[in-house]
């Protein structure tokens, strides 16, 4: 499915409280926060010269971020960045004073976090992230889990020191579980999706997420006289907050000269999708999963479709056999290429380019060509590796040493 943005607030301004969220501002405190963390460092942003040949456009570049700060995946610019903001906002109203984005390692501030608990539903992803930002700020974390998270996945979260809490359903019944206990039990909610009344600690976390997009703006290669600026980007949404974050910042920073941008959705979980579709967001209905188990979210966030609404372009779904050909062209490169671990929602964006490159309709809509200039956002490697080696037929270390 395909669909052009024909919502009435297209390409108006963004509302004033996501531009000075999602803008330069926004980018400003993500990156002095990761200026502290010794864990940080810029990810990779790779060239694919001999795949754009294939697909008929002029370049394709892939933000990996399968390396972001040792968690495999974006999420861990969102949950863990705002688990320490509302720290340093908790210590600065019970101490009196301001403090800078250095002070969670200050003892006073972590006796601070040592009396707050923070709970988040999750696929995977963004659990891990809550959790490290509690574990790094001396602060406790609950994260509820739905019966579509591997085992893996659930492990890897309950490293950081997390407290697990299981529930049936989806991801979207976890969310609202998420949010009845905390408010029972007075914990802090981190969640990655918006609802009435709860918009600021959201916003922060796709705050965290416009640091790839800079990153990644910074890196594109230049011209004497110009840096070539993609003229289009293709990124998953899930309940919207990544396509958001960086559609957003897109917008802001570039102005007129913002690529084309396009929205993409599992095809068994298209919840923005059938947003764009009705013109609000809309729940839809919970049917077979989907390979894309990180996208797997069947209601979009609020805020994130307020922000959609306004500067996508077009929105697509794609379905799983196509997650796993972009994951296994990614990992078998033609040469010129590097091998690159992308997992099975990492490279939807992929996928999506994949799909609307191979039809000449959509091609069009969206004015590709041999000129054109294409980025992806790799969002996660191999977060579940046996999950990964099913579906790849070799393993992530196999597929990295071959990037080596």
């Amino acid at each position: 499915m395909f669909l052009l943005n024909q919502h009435a607030d297209y390409r108006s301004g963004l509302a004033p409280v996501d531009a000075e969220t999602l803008g330069g501002a926004g980018a400003d405190a993500i990156g002095r926060h990761l200026a502290e963390r010794s864990d940080h460092a810029v990810t990779p942003l790779h060239g694919l010269p001999g795949l754009a040949a294939e697909l008929g456009i002029g370049a394709l570049h892939v933000k990996d971020e399968g390396h972001r700060l040792g968690l495999g995946s974006f999420k861990a610019l969102g949950g863990g960045y705002a688990v320490i903001r509302l720290v340093l906002e908790a210590a600065e109203l019970r101490l009196g004073r301001k403090l800078g984005d250095a002070a969670f390692r200050e003892p006073e501030i972590r006796a601070v976090a040592a009396e707050m608990t923070f709970a988040c539903a999750t696929d995977g992803n963004h659990g891990r992230s809550v959790a490290q930002g509690a574990q790094l700020a001396g602060a406790k974390a609950v994260i509820v889990v739905h019966a579509g998270v591997s085992e893996e996945r659930i492990a890897a979260i309950a490293r950081f020191g997390a407290q697990i809490l299981r529930v049936a359903g989806t991801y979207d019944d976890s969310v609202v579980e998420a949010a009845r206990i905390a408010g029972e039990k007075g914990w802090i909610v981190v969640s990655d999706t918006s609802w009435g009344g709860y918009e600021r600690i959201p916003g922060l976390v796709m705050q965290g997420y416009t640091a790839l997009v800079r990153e990644a703006l910074n890196q594109l290669p230049s011209r004497p006289t110009q840096i070539c600026r993609p003229t289009h980007v293709f990124v998953q949404a899930g309940v919207g907050g990544i396509a958001a974050a960086v559609a957003a910042h897109l917008a802001l920073v570039l102005g007129e000269a913002r690529p084309v941008f396009t929205v993409v959705d599992p095809a068994r979980a298209a919840c923005i999708v059938e947003a764009a579709r009705a013109g609000r967001p809309v729940k839809v209905a919970h049917g077979e999963p989907t390979v894309m188990a990180m996208l797997e979210c069947y209601e979009p966030s609020p805020i994130a479709w307020r922000v959609l609404s306004r500067v996508a372009d077009g929105f697509m779904t794609v379905e799983d056999a196509d997650a796993v050909t972009a994951m296994n062209r990614l990992a078998r490169p033609v040469a010129g290429d590097p091998a690159i671990v992308a997992g099975e929602s990492g490279c939807a964006g992929l996928a999506g380019l994949m799909r609307a490159a191979a039809d000449p309709d959509i091609r069009q809509a969206l004015g590709l060509d041999t000129s054109s200039r294409v980025l992806v956002i790799n969002t996660e490697g191999a977060t579940d590796p046996e999950r990964y080696a099913e579906l790849v037929g070799l393993t992530p270390a196999e597929v990295a040493g071959r990037a080596a």
